[in-house]
């Protein structure tokens, strides 16, 4: 029994080191390892979940924008943000399986290479990875539901109800071939997550919430261009025309520091207009990370990996990609504090710079 028991144990250590690993970076697993996995652990595998924390983060600012207008309610919160990571999951789901069935993550293409692509690695067939997006989709639709019915029908949320719908089916064919994936991860992050979001907690539309999702949609959006360069000669080759390949690398690489450098910008402007207080200034320091991999967009990107450059994992042969997530991480935390912050003088100082 005693040994029964410690074997418990250790297998439950194993599953929840994986469960952390899965949710931290995005793990390279093999065939054998795969068939020992729980499936909470495939399901985090396979969905890239080390990237649904930017969803997380759009849901947060959503909250807290509707605890600036004393209309946040816990429980609705936390299936809007289920609802949004359950959607942006049943995506990662539909986008593997889409560019499988094209044909497009073959011949080592760079989505086999940065990690587990479930089809093309032989770890799901057809018919499981369609069950698990099928099975998250419809979850993601039902928390959707649920949402609908406590805010009596209203038709605004069935609006963004299938804005969300349509952006998860169509992103990834025809919406990123045809350049417009960029532009809908804009979307999709700040006015659709944080603006729609803040109006299912709180009964109305402020447009100046949507205007102050902007910031970190930009560093959300920094992230997608930045993957998108690191492909560029591929997705050329198999005619997939995303905005870097538009618009070249070089135009591609100075928009991506432009948009990082908005982000800023649009936060002093929302400070000097009194939407937020000067404590948003916190998100300066995060200009550390913006100084550090700053130098590298002002390159073409190298030909080899650099020696300090991860392998793997969310690493090389991605490139730009990681660098953007690095930044879009740590400005993305400073403006969650700052409007944590914020909130917080709003509601003990009513009358503090507002």
């Amino acid at each position: 029994m005693k040994q029964a028991g410690k074997s418990q144990k250790e297998s439950n250590r194993v599953k929840f080191s994986m469960w952390r690993e899965a949710l931290q970076v995005i793990p390279a697993v093999t065939k054998q390892e795969w068939n020992q996995l729980d499936i909470v652990s495939r399901w985090l595998v396979s969905t890239r979940a080390a990237v649904l924390v930017m969803t997380f983060l759009s849901a947060a600012l959503a909250g807290l924008f509707a605890i600036r207008n004393y209309t946040f309610e816990f429980l609705p919160w936390v299936m809007l943000t289920l609802g949004l990571i359950l959607a942006h999951a049943s995506n990662n789901l539909l986008n593997d399986y889409v560019d499988f069935v094209r044909d497009v993550d073959k011949d080592n293409y760079f989505r086999t290479m940065y990690g587990p692509q479930p089809l093309a690695h032989g770890l799901m067939s057809h018919r499981e990875h369609l069950t698990y997006f099928v099975c998250t989709g419809i979850a993601a639709f039902i928390v959707g539901l649920y949402l609908i019915m406590i805010n009596n029908s209203d038709i605004v949320i069935w609006i963004l109800l299938g804005l969300g719908a349509f952006f998860v089916i169509f992103y990834t064919w025809p919406l990123k071939y045809i350049a417009l994936g960029e532009i809908a991860v804009f979307l999709v992050w700040g006015p659709l997550m944080i603006g729609g979001g803040y109006y299912v907690l709180s009964h109305q539309w402020d447009w100046n919430v949507v205007f102050a999702s902007i910031p970190y949609a930009l560093g959300v959006t920094t992230v997608i261009f930045g993957k998108h360069i690191d492909k560029i000669k591929i997705d050329k080759s198999k005619r997939i025309f995303t905005l870097p390949v538009l618009i070249g690398e070089k135009i591609a690489r100075y928009c991506v520091i432009a948009m990082m450098l908005l982000s800023y910008i649009v936060t002093a402007v929302l400070i000097l207009t009194k939407f937020f207080s000067p404590v948003m200034l916190i998100v300066v320091f995060a200009i550390s990370a913006l100084r550090k991999i700053m130098p590298a967009f002002l390159k073409p990107k190298p030909e080899e990996r650099p020696k300090d450059f991860p392998d793997g994992r969310g690493g090389w042969p991605l490139y730009f990609a990681p660098l953007a997530f690095v930044n879009n991480r740590s400005f993305g935390m400073m403006f969650m504090l700052g409007l944590l912050l914020d909130t917080l003088l709003r509601i003990v100082f009513p009358s503090f710079w507002y």
